[in-house]
């Protein structure tokens, strides 16, 4: 009896303790302002999310490629050196979750502290107090306006589901489907998402989108309108 409970408590001590910590240490490729590649395994920076490499951001009213210059500013401020992470989870993806340094100092922080990427509060709070003092310097992306790479990338998702949707056999027209000519709003429900879009004249999906008044979709005569009833506008 005593060698099973002294069985089952050194199980509860390996089960209860921390797994052991993963050290990389080399030179860095840098896949994009949170991902590194050091000797062909991935890392992904521990508590921060940067732009994706295609996302775009505006300062002074231009687009400018905010996800490649984040990428630049990690890639100009590693150079040749080389880097430690050391992390103890992996993502779904097998990156390794880390925090790295570079001659001792965090390159986490760094990022967040030069407004090149975010907190990634839903996962942890460690850089908070960075991204506060960058917003509050308008350093990086603080310079202008963003979308957080959480929502971006959540808005691609729309996007791809969006374009996805097979197309109803049957298109109402237009002149039978509204009150007035002014009423050229389409308010479709998508299949996949069961989402209430509008789109209007000229939007990418506009076109393609039918209208079936028999499953709850509707015309609307302005966006105003739309957004009352409840739709949100398409992506794109």
């Amino acid at each position: 009896m005593t060698r099973l409970l002294i069985l089952a408590f050194a199980l509860c001590v390996i089960a209860s303790s921390p797994a052991k910590a993963e050290t990389l240490t080399g030179r860095a490729s840098v896949i994009d302002g949170d991902t590194l590649e050091i000797h062909g395994q991935r890392v992904r920076l521990h508590g921060i999310d940067a732009p994706e490499s295609g996302q775009t951001c505006k300062t002074r009213g231009e687009d400018f490629r905010c996800g490649q210059k984040a990428a630049l500013a990690l890639a100009d401020k590693i150079g040749r050196h080389t880097v430690a992470c050391e992390g103890n989870e992996h993502d779904r993806y097998g990156r390794l979750i880390a925090v790295c340094t570079l001659r001792g100092q965090d390159l986490n922080a760094w990022m967040v502290t030069q407004g090149w990427a975010l907190a990634y509060r839903s996962y942890s709070s460690d850089y908070v107090r960075q991204e506060e003092h960058a917003a509050a310097r308008k350093r990086g992306l603080w310079r202008g306006e963003f979308v957080a790479p959480w929502e971006w990338r959540r808005s691609q998702r729309l996007r791809t589901a969006q374009a996805e949707q097979p197309t109803p056999l049957v298109e109402q027209p237009a002149t039978q489907a509204r009150e007035s000519g002014d009423c050229v709003i389409k308010g479709n429900i998508s299949m996949n998402t069961g989402e209430r879009i509008y789109h209007v004249p000229g939007g990418y999906y506009y076109d393609r989108t039918r209208i079936s008044p028999s499953k709850g979709e509707r015309w609307f005569c302005s966006e105003r309108e739309a957004l009352e009833a409840g739709w949100r506008p398409s992506m794109r």
